[in-house]
């Protein structure tokens, strides 16, 4: 009896024994075996690739073998390339598992759905995926949206410039054959003559605008920055449409406060003004009047100096407003024709303006006028001498010593204005 229940131990402890190892060797193989935790967190980039991703200015996402991000740039998750750890554009991770079969590199340009807009704008990308070592795929995404943006702003310029050169070089190709035509009929002759003339200035001021329009755009008009006096300006954009504004009997009045200064190129700021003050001129009927008036307002960066061109023209419809800005577009093109506009001037206003630190806004009603208003920085100097002179403001106010000046021959043509009655 004793033998048995010995036995029957002995046969038990080998058992236990047996079982206890294979259970250590199973447990070895499991700590062995790589988890899909672990595949997360170990260190899985090669070393120093994790710092070039992190200067590149494209938009870097690097996927394992089963797809997942295993490192993706902030620009990555901005463009929306990346959510909930998956690469979100189906066409990317389609070229990423082409890439890790062959170990081909792939480029591909795409446009994509912006996040968070309901109205279809799409954003013009390039992507390129490579493979990284064995097991890695690496995305490289370039947003081409801004350049696309200018290039087909640039397109649109070379075609509307063809468009605007091609007008008068053809007019002043039949005209001349109309002259030839006309040889022996010396009223022909002057009156074609008279018309090539109209057309040859056009060309001009046309080539004039586009280099100014060009000047404004690629210089930096603060490099050379002056203190520039606005009533000089005022005077000098008066000097300009005085000869157009004494044949339509328009009154031309100034008014608000004198002696402001603004700091910038004296040039580019009085071809601005003087666009502005043309264009009130141009767009005005007879036997009406055209204010300009400047004053200092106050900012939270600093005080700034408005200078307002008013009008009782035939006004700027709602729509219109919108795009009057933009190179070549005229509100009236066949108002504009007779006139001779070529439909840069208020571009080149708003690029001065904006180049200046400043902006350029627009009231208008149709049938009562409008008025542009010019708004930038004032000069520290003109500042100082304010805080120096409190009192220069009221006399200011009261628009005593503003100079006046005719603008046809009829010396009365040409008044004072307050600031009140000319802004808005």
């Amino acid at each position: 009896m004793n033998a048995a229940v010995a036995a029957a131990a002995a046969i038990a402890g080998v058992l236990t024994g047996v079982i206890a190892m294979l259970a250590f060797r199973w447990s070895e193989r499991e700590l062995k075996r790589p988890t899909r935790t672990s595949l997360h967190t170990d260190p899985v980039l090669p070393p120093g690739v994790d710092t070039v991703l992190s200067v590149l200015r494209s938009s870097a996402v690097v996927l394992d073998e089963g797809d997942t991000v295993v490192k993706a740039s902030s620009a990555a998750y901005a463009l929306g390339l990346v959510r909930g750890g998956r690469l979100a554009v189906e066409p990317m991770l389609q070229m990423a598992r082409d890439t890790r079969r062959d170990g081909e590199i792939r480029q591909v340009e795409l446009d994509l759905q912006r996040r968070g807009t309901g109205r279809g704008e799409a954003l013009a990308v390039s992507a390129r995926v490579a493979p990284l070592g064995s097991r890695l795929v690496l995305l490289l995404v370039e947003d081409l949206t801004e350049s696309r943006r200018i290039e087909a702003v640039r397109r649109d310029f070379v075609a509307n410039v063809s468009h605007e050169l091609k007008t008068p070089v053809g007019a002043l190709s039949l005209l001349s054959e109309a002259v030839m035509d006309a040889s022996d009929d010396p009223e022909a002759v002057e009156r074609f003559a008279g018309r090539m003339q109209i057309e040859a200035t056009r060309l001009t001021n046309l080539v004039q605008e586009l280099i100014d329009l060009s000047r404004v755009q690629n210089d930096d008009p603060l490099e050379d920055a002056e203190p520039v006096g606005i009533d000089e300006l005022v005077d000098e954009a008066i000097d300009r449409c005085r000869h157009a504004a004494g044949t339509k009997q328009i009154t031309m009045a100034t008014g608000g406060t004198a002696d402001l200064q603004v700091r910038g190129n004296r040039g580019q700021l009085a071809a601005a003004l003087g666009n502005l003050v043309e264009n009130a001129v141009n767009y005005s009927p007879a036997r009406t009047r055209v204010g300009i008036a400047a004053r200092r307002v106050t900012a939270p960066g600093g005080d700034m100096i408005e200078i307002a061109v008013t009008d009782q023209g035939i006004g700027i419809s709602d729509r219109d407003k919108e795009r009057i800005f933009e190179r070549f577009y005229r509100v009236d093109p066949a108002r504009s024709r007779a006139t001779g506009g070529t439909g840069l001037g208020l571009a080149i206003v708003k690029h001065v303006v904006a180049s200046h630190g400043g902006e350029v806004t627009v009231w208008s009603a149709e049938g009562q006028g409008s008025t542009f208003t010019l708004r930038l920085p004032e000069a520290g100097a003109a500042r100082d001498r304010a805080q120096q002179h409190p009192d220069l403001d009221d006399e200011e106010g009261n628009g005593d010593g503003h100079r006046s000046s005719p603008s046809s021959p009829d010396s009365t043509a040409y008044e004072t204005l307050s600031a009140p009655e000319v802004l808005p």
